[in-house]
């Protein structure tokens, strides 16, 4: 037994000491997503004025390159988490989570109005019904995919839950890098993904001589380019 310990924990150091990391940047071309607007919360404001949150941030292009989820496809090391999304001026916030599979998302109102959290996803597929501030619901998401939220009080509340395959995974932030930490060696399939740009595919090989490099443009236009696109 001590040796069957022994020879596991000796196979972990290994693999731990040969991980490399992969460095990438995400160059976005152009300004592509359309700010929604909020109406009236009509019934359902409960007399309590509820200001809509401004568009965050003042460069266009950050929050595109921020709202790009990377992962590698596979199997992989299971790593499950808890993230929150809550519904915050009648808007999701964040408005964008990835997370592995098998991890939890609450869905927390901090508005004085009620809201109703749903999706018709295909990898997850819930309604949590109409809840009223300081209340929260949760939902566990088992399957890899992309999972498109909603709220069915407020049509102009969006938000995207990027579930992952494995804990490889990493999103970019305002400058366009990421960095996905710790990968074994080998060759793999590394995909970046856009809401409205879609799915962008290249293969990388990881090597234990030091860390991997990748860069993805993403010509954001008005159509695709011929790139896979996330369905409902």
């Amino acid at each position: 037994m001590r040796t069957i310990l022994a020879t596991a924990f000796a196979l972990i150091a290994t693999c731990a000491l040969s991980a490399a990391d992969i460095h990438g940047t995400l160059i976005v071309n152009r300004k592509l997503t359309r700010r929604n607007v909020t109406l009236s919360a009509g019934i359902y404001q409960r007399g309590t004025a509820v200001p809509v949150a401004p568009d965050a941030g003042d460069d266009p292009l950050a929050f595109e390159r921020e709202h790009v989820a990377v992962w590698l496809e596979g199997d992989g090391p299971e790593s499950r988490t808890k993230a929150e999304m809550a519904q915050r001026e009648r808007r999701f916030s964040p408005d964008f989570v990835v997370i592995p599979a098998g991890s939890t998302v609450s869905f927390p109102n901090t508005d004085a109005v009620f809201h109703n959290v749903f999706s018709l996803s295909k990898p997850c597929h819930f309604d949590l019904g109409n809840y009223p501030r300081g209340e929260t619901r949760f939902v566990t998401f088992d399957h890899p995919g992309i999972v498109f939220v909603n709220c069915r009080l407020h049509p102009n509340m969006a938000a995207v839950i990027v579930v992952t395959p494995n804990r490889w995974y990493a999103t970019g932030d305002a400058a366009g890098r990421f960095t996905i930490r710790d990968v074994p060696p080998g060759r793999y399939k590394i995909v970046a993904w856009h809401k409205t740009a879609g799915y962008y595919r290249k293969e990388i090989t990881v090597t234990s001589d030091g860390d991997a490099s990748v860069e993805f443009v993403i010509p954001i236009t008005d159509s695709t380019g011929g790139h896979e696109v996330a369905s409902r």
